[in-house]
């Protein structure tokens, strides 16, 4: 893939990140690329995914200089105009970004060059009954858990027929439905493929993708998978029931949230951002979307090794106790063909 234009999303409150942006813009300015500061964490009102890539030139490559959450902004706008994201970490606990501050210009030039591996994700989008908005005046209720009420919006009856509108939305890691108020539960029936699976009164719902799984839903008690999967992984926080476990569904799978009568209203956050509320009645459902997230990697990735540093893994004493263990395993033969290409044959 050329790349001919570059966007670049900064984390602004860090010095460090500052610096490192700056030499992207020299490296940029040196090749006669336009390189142009896409500014997500903007005032007033908030630009769709699509408005931000149409801002920055619908770049070829989005550069984050951040953590992850500036990474996952990133990767909205790289979306949207189908680039490629390349995350430049100077964040605390990075599972995303993939290149240190001092291997920056290495990295612009290993994509220039195409010597990279390109990671391919799964993404979710939604459908709803109506668009998304956030009230005025939610800002004291999120900021305390108790107090004022959220004004009331424009009543709106959900839709008794159809399949909802579309939404301007592209998730790496996690959609969450989570309560406003700390004294009222979220109350939501949960389908999957129009079928009834169970209702839940909880703190929060997160449906996550492989990659998110080590995220929110990880926090909640989830499972970790392999961000290759294509699968959707259901994680219910804190649910007033005995069935309190993740569901792992194939990607084919669609679910669906329908708020009860008398829950509390719902916060739904994308990739850790606030996008909208919903009342009694509103509904939702949460499928993979047909374009895949463009990761940019400079080495073949190896997930266990990344979750074993950031997790600070130790192992356990009573093991280490009973022996040392290699780090690898390699009898120093061929792997044989079966070893080498696991699983089943395409028919």
């Amino acid at each position: 893939m050329t790349v001919e234009r570059i966007g670049l999303v900064v984390h602004n409150g860090k010095e460090v990140a500052r610096e490192a942006a700056a030499r992207v813009r020299v490296w940029a300015a040196e090749r006669g690329l336009p390189c142009t500061d896409v500014d997500v964490w903007g005032e007033g009102p908030r630009h769709t995914a699509g408005e931000e890539a149409e801002l920055a030139g619908e770049p070829d490559l989005v550069v984050t200089v951040g953590g992850d959450g500036t990474f996952l902004r990133g990767v909205r706008v790289a979306g949207a105009a189908g680039a490629l994201v390349l995350g430049v970490d100077v964040g605390r606990v990075g599972f995303l970004t993939e290149v240190e501050v001092d291997r920056l210009e290495e990295a612009l030039d290993a994509v220039v060059a195409g010597d990279i591996v390109l990671d391919r994700r799964m993404t979710l989008t939604m459908r709803a009954s109506r668009r998304l908005e956030v009230p005025s005046g939610i800002d004291e209720l999120l900021r305390y858990g108790r107090g004022p009420s959220v004004p009331p919006t424009p009543r709106r009856e959900a839709e008794a027929y159809g399949w909802g509108v579309p939404l301007d939305v592209w998730a790496l890691n996690d959609i969450v439905f989570e309560k406003l108020a700390r004294d009222r539960q979220a109350s939501i029936a949960v389908y999957v493929d129009s079928r009834l699976f169970a209702s839940y009164s909880a703190d929060a719902l997160i449906v996550s993708t492989a990659t998110g799984s080590t995220a929110y839903s990880f926090a909640a008690g989830g499972p970790v998978l392999s961000p290759d999967l294509d699968a959707l992984v259901f994680t219910p926080v804190a649910p007033h029931m005995v069935f309190n476990r993740s569901l792992v569904l194939s990607s084919r799978h669609r679910i669906g949230m329908r708020v009860l009568a008398r829950s509390g209203q719902v916060a739904v956050t994308i990739d850790g951002q606030l996008s909208g509320v919903l009342d009694p009645g509103d509904w939702i459902n949460v499928y993979g979307a047909r374009r895949r997230a463009k990761l940019v990697r400079l080495d073949e990735p190896h997930f266990l090794d990344r979750v074993h540093d950031r997790f600070g893994l130790a192992d356990s004493r009573a093991a280490v106790a009973d022996g040392p263990a290699p780090e690898t395993y390699d009898p120093g033969i061929p792997i044989p063909d079966d070893l080498a290409h696991p699983g089943p044959l395409d028919d």
